[in-house]
């Protein structure tokens, strides 16, 4: 019998044949096997003391000429030190994973890392990698960027003060980044941390403990 007559008679008769039927809750589940969302362990406790235990992640966009590019940071929450970041015109998943890489300590071994529950940061690659690291992985509520309101908050600050607008190439862009990152760190002081750069408050908190 040709196969278009019986399609007809299955079309007319509502008749589904189970074989070779793809499962859509097989391929949700897969998905829910790949992607892992982590308890938040910090539960705003932004109020840390002691420095290189407590981390926070986020990307955000920049807007460079007709497109986007994409920056990624890991901030010290008690000294409010970058530790790393990276630049990246794509939205891949080593925007993140190099920026993990990117840390230079001596070990990373029970500091925790808390970020949102975006597809990068679920992703199979960044927690093996945290993992590799023996690091603490936590992440905020879904939708719930006052979670995360450390990383939110150098954003803010970086795009108002960095002039990234007059910037005609992308190595240009990336040059001021990273002119910007060591003035951070190194020479901005800020009111909430006794008036100390980063840096300076950083050693200042190693000292006390």
């Amino acid at each position: 019998m040709n196969h278009k007559k019986i399609q007809r008679i299955m079309r007319k008769y509502g008749l589904v044949t189970k074989v070779r039927r793809k499962n859509p809750y097989k391929d949700i589940m897969k998905k829910t096997m790949e992607h892992r969302v982590f308890p938040n362990k910090l539960q705003r406790e932004f109020s840390q003391i002691v420095p290189l235990k407590v981390f926070c992640t986020d990307i955000t966009y920049i807007h460079f000429f007709n497109r986007f590019v994409y920056l990624s940071v890991i901030k010290d929450i008690a000294s409010g030190e970058v530790m790393a970041w990276n630049l990246s015109m794509y939205l891949e998943m080593t925007l993140v994973t190099e920026t993990i890489k990117n840390m230079r300590l001596e070990t990373c071994e029970n500091i925790m890392i808390h970020s949102d529950q975006g597809f990068h940061y679920t992703n199979p690659a960044y927690i093996e990698i945290v993992k590799e690291l023996k690091m603490i992985q936590s992440m905020s509520g879904k939708g719930n960027c006052i979670d995360n309101a450390p990383i939110e908050s150098f954003f803010g600050h970086m795009k108002d003060e960095l002039d990234y607008q007059n910037c005609n190439t992308f190595e240009e862009l990336r040059l001021a980044i990273e002119e910007y990152m060591r003035y951070y760190n190194q020479e901005r002081k800020q009111w909430e941390r006794k008036k100390m750069t980063p840096v300076e408050y950083r050693n200042h908190l190693l000292a006390q403990v």
